[in-house]
């Protein structure tokens, strides 16, 4: 018996690795005169294209679909959602909408996309169970408007939300992204002046002092010493720099240190109040389009979740518990600090009129006002004092550059 045991634990080990080792294919094949797409689980390519061929497909192709993953472009879900509902509004079905997409999109990346697509509906599947199976290109929570909308009918006005969700949301990242636009072209412009007078100018000018033996400013005599230490290590200093950068590049893409990044920046007394405004924004906003759409609250907290940062995902899962045990929303989101005093009262408000979903898009509204009004507020104060402060460090060093030749020249008088 033991002799007859022992062989099954190698057996099972590699099984499991087998499984851990599995890849996904796209198969491209053919059946009665049709071209299909299919989604296959295998060790290797001609394993996949065996399994095609197995389920009775004649294969063509095969391509790993990580490798499309990294090699496709995003897919453009809003403009998708846009031309989706146009079709739909003009009285075509979903099957019809999809398949003139698919032929009016000549991108690879949406053309597999929407083939896919296709192909799991003309298998029977939902719309929403379709665009499950591609979550690179669809989000949950696009999938959960649509599941949202497959219970009541009204897939056209759950895309008419989606799109108003997005584009509100990409509103307010362009202004914050054209907010710092100045900022940053002003640091680079002042750290390469300030660069080349200490790499080139300072250099140059400890080489016209160091002959004339005379008593230079302490401050002076400091510059100077950076001028000739950077001539002589210069190569080595430049290479550490490109190293530095090169590190910090690696290090915010590993999720973790991005993580770490962000919990020290929500340390930041008044960043971390913005930080956390704009957090609750996204949060409310969402929320409130998925109440609206008929998702229940339970679900639609669940679809949001990825939307938090992860101080705020604690207190979501736990407003989410007291929900369920029979809390009033309003009290939930509060007791875990899911709320402002504003946010308070206008959830109450919505709670009594029966318009949770529609009193959360205004607070979410309200947000992004205080949020646009800071960031205004903000860059009118950082640039002057940004500029100020760039002027300063030049000046200085300007100033100490030429001291010993104002000091020769008063002595020459």
């Amino acid at each position: 018996m033991g002799s007859k045991a022992a062989p099954k634990k190698p057996k099972t080990s590699r099984t499991g690795n087998a499984v851990q080792n599995a890849m996904n294919y796209q198969v491209k094949a053919v059946r009665d005169r049709e071209m299909v797409l299919l989604n296959i689980s295998a060790m290797h390519m001609d394993d996949a294209l065996s399994q095609a061929q197995a389920r009775g497909y004649t294969p063509i192709s095969a391509t790993a679909l990580n490798a499309l993953k990294h090699s496709r472009k995003k897919f453009p879900l809003i403009l998708f959602s846009q031309e989706l509902l146009a079709l739909l509004e003009a009285g075509l079905n979903l099957v019809e909408a999809i398949e003139t997409l698919a032929v009016k999109d000549d991108r690879n990346e949406g053309k597999s996309t929407l083939d896919t697509l296709l192909q799991a509906l003309y298998q029977g599947q939902t719309f929403s169970a379709a665009l499950e199976q591609q979550p690179q290109a669809f989000p949950m929570l696009f999938v959960a408007t649509v599941r949202a909308s497959e219970k009541t009918g009204d897939l056209p006005q759950a895309l008419s939300r989606y799109i108003a969700y997005e584009l509100q949301i990409g509103l307010l990242k362009k202004k914050i992204v054209s907010a710092s636009i100045y900022p940053i072209l002003l640091m680079s412009v002042g750290g390469l002046v300030i660069l080349f007078l200490l790499g080139f100018v300072v250099p140059k000018f400890s080489r016209i002092y160091e002959g004339t033996g005379g008593d230079l400013p302490f401050l002076s005599q400091v510059l100077l010493a950076w001028g000739v230490f950077l001539e002589r290590h210069g190569f080595a200093m430049m290479l550490g720099s490109i190293g530095l950068i090169a590190a910090l590049i690696v290090a915010l893409s590993q999720p973790a240190f991005r993580k770490w990044l962000a919990q020290q920046l929500w340390k930041i007394p008044a960043l971390g109040d913005r930080l956390r405004i704009y957090q609750l924004a996204r949060f409310y906003r969402t929320l409130g389009m998925l109440l609206k759409g008929g998702t229940p609250i339970l679900l639609a907290l669940q679809s949001v979740s990825g939307l938090l940062d992860s101080a705020l995902q604690n207190s979501m899962k736990l407003a989410s518990a007291a929900i369920n045990e029979g809390h009033p929303i309003s009290d939930a989101l509060d007791k875990t600090g899911l709320t402002t005093p504003v946010a308070l009262r206008m959830l109450a408000v919505g709670e009594r009129g029966g318009n949770i979903g529609d009193m959360m898009e205004r607070i979410a509204g309200f947000y992004d006002e205080e949020l646009a009004r800071w960031i205004d507020w903000f860059t009118r104060l950082f640039e002057p004092i940004l500029m100020l402060m760039i002027g300063l460090v030049i000046g200085v060093v300007v100033l100490l550059l030429y001291m010993p030749i104002f000091e020769l020249a008063g002595n020459i008088q």
